[in-house]
Parts: C-alpha cells; structure tokens; sequence
C-alpha cells in the first residue's frame, strides 16, 4: 500500500510539475491570496469597516504581484521602497479627491511617470505599478482625507502580510525555483516520449490527433528549456554549474526532438520534414503502407516505454540494477552492433532512443552528481567518459554582448509613456462623460493594454481580450453577486478563489484572466453596496472606452506598426541565425571554439519574441486569412531553422572531446552559400528595395564532395551534412513567402 501511495504520489507531483513549470503560477496564487487573506485577518481584527478591508486587500494584492525580482534581497527592498511609494500615493488621492483637474491632470502624470520607471528594470516597473494600482484603488473605495489615516494602517498591514508569505510562508529562491523547473522538464519530456508512443501505435485515421500531441510536447519541452534557462544564472553556484546544466537541457531536448522525426518518418512513406513539427494544423504525412513488423514494433514499443521509465525515474534517487539494465540496453543502441535487424528507418529510431538515454544520462549526472557505475556495460561505460570528458571541457567564459541603446523618444519606454499619457487623457474625458464616479476603469484599461505590448496590433488584440473576458465575467459576477447576498465573508471567500484563479490562468489566456477579475469585481461591489446591473454594464462600457482610447494612442502617437515591429524582431532572428550557424559550421570546420550554446539560445529567445508580436496577425479574427497563414508558415519555417542550428552548436560543441568526430575543413565552404542566403534575406527584410537574391545549386553534400558509397551514420559528417542540408532548404524556402527573389541554379 505504501508503494502504491508512493507512486500515486509521484504521478501527481509529474502531472503538476508538467502543468505548472517551477510551479511559479501556483507560487504566485498561493502568495498572493495569503497575503489578502492574512491582511484581512488582522484589519477584522482591528475593527475595520469593509472599505478599508477591500483597500487593504487590494493593496496586499498589488504589493505581491508587482515584485518580480529573483532575488530575496532584491525583493525586500523593492517592498520596502514600495511603501512609502503607496502611502504616498494613497495620500495624495485623498487630498486630490475634490479637485477634479488637479487630480486628473496628476493622475495623468503619475501614469507617464510609472510607464517611464520601466527603463529602470524591475524595480522601477514594481514601484510604478505599486504607485499607480493604489491611487486607482484610492478612487475605487472614495478615498477622502478624514479615512486617510485608516487607508495607510491599511496599507502598512497589507505590505507586512505580503512580506511574511514571500519571505516566510511561500518563499521563491532562485535555487528552488530551478529545481522545481529541472523536475518540470523532467516531467514534460516524459510527457513527450508518450506522445511519441501513441504516434507509434495510431491509425491512419488519427494519426493527424497523434502529430498534434506530438508537435505540443516538443513547444512545452521548449517552453520549459527556455524557463530554465532564465534561472541559471541566479539559480547556480558558478557559471560552470549553470554551462554544464545548459549544456545537458539541449543535449536532452534535441535528442527528443530528433527521436520525434525518426519515429515520424519510421512510420510515413518518406523522410519526415522538421516543419511538420512545427506548423500548426499541418497535416500528418502518409502512413507508409500495413503497419511495421511485429516483432520490430513489438521491440520499439519496449523500448519507448522503457525509455520513459529512465526518464521518470532520472533524479529520483532510484539506482536499482533494474534501472541500470534498462540504461545498459538503450544505451547499446549506440553502437551498430546492438540495433535489431529492420529496416534503415527503424534502425535509425533505435539509434534515436540511444542518443536520447545518453542523454538523460548526461541530464542526471549534471543535476544530481556522480552515479553508481557497478552495473555498467562497456556501452555505458563509454558514454559516462564522454560525459566527463565533455564536463571537463566546460569553462565558464562568455561576454556579454554590448547592445545599442536607443536614446529620446525612440526608447520603447519613453515612446510607451507618451503613448499611455495621451490615451489615459482620452479615457478620463471619456470616461466622465460615461460615468463621474466610475471613470477610472476607462483609464485602468488603457493602462493594462500597454503592459508586455510593442505594437498597435498587440494592443489591439489584448484589448480585445480584456473586453472579451469582461463581457463574460459580468456575467458571471451578477450570478455570484445574487448568490451571495449580503454575506461578507462568503464574498470574501469567493474573492479569495477569484483571485487564486487569476493568477493561476494569467499566463495562459489573458481572457480568462480578465474574466475572474471582472467576477472578482463584482462580489467587491457586492461588498461596497454598490452593486447593480447598471455598474456592471457600465464597466463594460468603461472597459471598452478604454481599449479604444489605448489603440487609438498606440495608432497616432509615436506608432509601432506590427508589420515595422516583426520585420525588426525578424532580422534579429535572422541575424542571430546567421550568427549561430556561421560559428557551428566554423568549429566543424577546425576554427576555434566558441560560445555556440549562448548564441542558440539567444536565436530562441529571439524567435520566442517574435513569435509573440505574430500574435495579432495569427490571431483567429484576424480578417486577412492569407496573411495569416503566411505569418505561421514563416513562424514555423524559422523554427525549423532554429532546430537544424541548435543541433549543429551542439554537434561542434562535441568535437574537443569525442575522437570519433573530426573537423572537416570543407564544411565552412559547402555551408557558406547558406549564411548568404541568410544575411540576404536580412537584408530584403531591412530593406525591400534592395536587389539580392538567394541562391540555389547543388546539395551540400555533392559541394562537400561526399562519397555514395559512405554507410550511414559511419562518419559524424554525414549527419552534420543532413541538419545543413535541411537548414539550406529551409533557408531557401524562406525566402519565398517573405518575396525575396531566388536565383535559377547556374548551368
């Protein structure tokens, strides 16, 4: 019984981790509606009335969530400073309650002010929002001088309850928070290797359902990558601790992404295409004829299972001899002997489910230490000394790169201020002439559509949102408003979950956020007595005033087109791209080594980037349905790209160390015609005037001069000529939906 516990146990704690990398949402809502709740405790304590018990919980609310510094040294005096700036702010509401143009025109600079704090870093974007949120809920609860000395108990109690949950009850380390996304990365490339399993085992009829799960674990593995790789830093001992864990997360989400295209292409009637992984809706290639051998997929199938057994139980402290013969054998994969007598597909597989156990090998040496070895077979004992030997090549070098710093009104926060000013201007007019009393929400709408925004067709479309889930949590809110009466404490209970729920959604639907907060809203006005049909339908009339005022500023001062804004973030990719695959492609060469982990996650961060801002062309109300799928197709065809490049930085970051791969000088002059073709397109994207074209002609391989005759996988050449080769072909096909012209191949 206990072991079953245990492992029910173990099974939640996976499906959770995988749901919630680092488990930064549910941190996040637990923190922040223990800090309301904790805050609501002590001012009912005191005899506070329920326009102070709303104020103190908003505040502690705003105190929790506009901190996002990593550090706790950081973050206390981000809070510290956040006080006097909210007790300040509170006070001058109160003292300009009355004076409607004073307080307007005040409040209109106090929102210049915290926009323009953003350029400060975190602390600067916290100490405006903190500024901000409380004059906003200053107006909310009708903050007069006579209650001003009860608002700021109330404020000192709710920034005293956040700093007991962040720093007591719920604390977020550096350390534990990679931790908690080492075990999500974990659990979503366990997640990963089923999806790859029910792709072994579906029908033709739903093989397009089985490539979708497919394609969705290797974006959450990726996701999940990326997360870790903004904690390293801060979350471990040195700079060769955070390299070597760097370095064993692309190893092992490389090593799943490649597995996922050779059981693809295993189970097609052609060699899989990368962007099958990566175009959403594209559908799933011909299943090639009856299904494989039984024996042979019998095998697989094994296989795949024990490989996610090895992945589960990685870090988990488990080394029975069990475990240990699970590795032996996939890991025996490796060498040519061991693969089962197949086809050359499914013999390519086998050799994929080798590398990815090599690399979770690799994954629980970095992350746990040293391992028993007594079991090995020589197989494992050879993949543990190219580890280390790759460990020891690790230093901790790397400089940072020096950006150009835009200066005046080019700087995004200087142009967002002014954008947020004068739209924030528009909706306070509007929203008087709406409702004397309610306006603020025009203004806290226009605030909102601002925020992580870079152009007028992300405002749009966040606007959009919001309204959206405002709209439905009216509804919402009338329902839990009639059901709660006047109960306070019920309704506080609901705001409680509201809230959680928030905070919990945020980074997955902005609308559902939106939403809970409007439900939130409701039970609040429930509480204020000032609920009514009337309100709630004036804040969606508030809402929309303000998203419109927001996108009209965003579209007459100082616009950011969406077409200007991804053309940008697209030459970063592509500049990036060039950058990557130039130094893999000189280090297979024999060049010296370089930084190429660093730069391959610099070109992910800069397509994660521009994956966002795609967001409005890609969004489904989008109008313009052609665009729409060309702004996907090319999205997907640079994380095609992206893949082919990862895999080359990683193979030239194997060659101080394994003497089965050499440098092959040719390589830097059959790759050259790509890096071109790259810069070219860069160019045509800055400027769609200019005459190059790209080039095509021969394969790399008949360029390199490669042998037919050479077995495959007998040389790590042949690999490295394949990821060029489908690089060159991606490359090539870029260029087409982004209207570059392509040169005829010459004679």
């Amino acid at each position: 019984m206990r072991a079953a516990g245990r492992a029910v146990r173990a099974r939640l704690r996976d499906r959770i981790a995988a749901s919630d990398p680092g488990l930064l949402r549910l941190t996040a809502g637990l923190r922040t509606v223990g800090a309301i709740a904790l805050t609501l405790a002590v001012l009912s304590l005191l005899g506070a009335d329920v326009h102070i018990l709303v104020a103190g919980a908003i505040a502690a609310m705003v105190a929790t969530f506009a901190i996002r510094e990593k550090q706790l040294g950081a973050q206390a005096v981000t809070l510290a400073l956040g006080l006097p700036v909210a007790l300040a702010s509170v006070s001058l509401s109160a003292v300009l309650n009355t004076r409607v143009v004073v307080g307007d025109a005040f409040f209109v600079v106090l929102i210049f002010c915290a926009v323009y704090g953003r350029r400060f870093g975190d602390r600067g974007t916290a100490l405006g929002l903190i500024g901000f949120q409380v004059y906003f809920l200053s107006l909310f609860v009708g903050a007069t001088v006579d209650t001003l000395p009860e608002l700021c108990g109330a404020m000192a109690v709710a920034f005293c309850s956040s700093a007991l949950m962040r720093f007591a009850v719920v604390p977020a380390t550096p350390t534990g928070v990679l931790l908690r996304l080492r075990l999500a990365f974990r659990a979503r490339l366990a997640q990963l290797v089923s999806a790859q399993l029910e792709l072994l085992d579906a029908p033709a009829e739903e093989m397009d359902k089985a490539l979708k799960a497919l394609r969705d674990g290797t974006a959450r593995l990726h996701e999940t990558a990326m997360m870790i790789q903004g904690q390293l830093e801060e979350g471990t001992p040195d700079e060769s601790a955070a390299r070597l864990v760097q370095r064993r997360i692309a190893d092992a989400e490389i090593a799943a992404e490649r597995l996922g295209l050779l059981l693809l292409t295993a189970r097609t009637a052609e060699r899989a295409d990368t962007l099958t992984l990566h175009l959403p809706g594209a559908p799933a290639p011909t299943i090639a004829g009856p299904d494989m051998p039984d024996e042979a997929g019998a095998t697989l199938r094994r296989d795949l299972l024990a490989l996610h057994t090895l992945v589960l139980r990685a870090g988990s402290g488990d080394t029975g001899t069990g475990l240990a013969h699970v590795r032996n054998r996939l890991l025996g994969y490796r060498d040519e002997e061991n693969l089962p007598p197949a086809s050359a597909a499914l013999q390519d597989v086998f050799r994929g489910i080798g590398e990815s156990a090599r690399s979770v090998l690799g994954l629980r040496i970095a992350l746990d230490g040293p391992q028993d070895e007594s079991d090995d077979s020589p197989a494992t004992a050879r993949s543990r000394e190219e580890l280390d030997a790759e460990d020891a090549a690790i230093d901790g070098g790397g400089e940072e790169d020096e950006q150009e710093e835009q200066t005046g009104l080019r700087r995004p926060t200087t142009r967002a201020a002014v954008q947020v000013a004068v739209g924030s201007s528009l909706a306070i007019v509007g929203g008087e002439l709406l409702s004397t009393q309610r306006w603020y929400w025009a203004v806290l709408t226009c605030w909102i559509v601002f925020i992580n925004t870079s152009s007028t067709g992300e405002i749009l479309v966040k606007g959009y949102r919001r309204l959206l889930g405002t709209v439905f949590g009216v509804v919402a809110g009338i329902g839990l408003a009639g059901l709660v009466g006047n109960h306070t404490w019920t309704a506080f209970a609901l705001v409680l979950v509201l809230i959680f729920a928030m905070f919990y959604s945020a980074p997955l639907s902005y609308t559902l956020m939106s939403f809970f907060v409007t439900a939130m809203l409701g039970l609040l006005y429930t509480l204020l007595h000032t609920y009514s049909l009337d309100v709630l339908v004036l804040r969606i009339e508030e809402t929309a005033l303000g998203a419109a005022c927001g996108v009209v500023a965003a579209a007459l001062v100082l616009p950011v087109q969406t077409d200007r804004r991804t053309n940008e973030l697209l030459g970063t990719v592509l500049e990036r791209l060039a950058e990557v695959t130039e130094a893999a492609v000189g280090q297979l060469s024999g060049g010296p080594a370089d930084e190429l982990l660093d730069k391959a996650r610099d070109l992910d961060q800069a397509l994660a980037d521009l994956r966002a801002a795609t967001q409005p062309l890609t969004h489904p109300v989008t109008p313009l349905r052609t665009r729409r799928n060309t702004a996907r197709y090319v999205v997907a065809l640079l994380e095609t790209c992206a893949y082919h490049a990862r895999t080359l930085a990683a193979t030239a970051e194997l060659l101080p160390t394994h003497p089965s791969i050499a440098a092959d000088p040719r390589l830097r002059g059959a790759a050259g015609r790509t890096v071109r073709n790259i810069e070219t397109i860069a160019v045509r994207v800055a400027d769609e005037h200019a005459g190059a074209q790209v080039e095509t002609g021969p394969s790399i391989a008949s360029l390199l001069g490669s042998d037919a005759g050479t077995p495959r996988y007998g040389r790590i050449t042949d690999r490295v000529l394949r990821h060029l080769e489908r690089l060159d072909e991606a490359v090539v096909g870029l260029a087409r939906p982004l209207g570059v012209p392509v040169a005829a191949p010459k004679g």
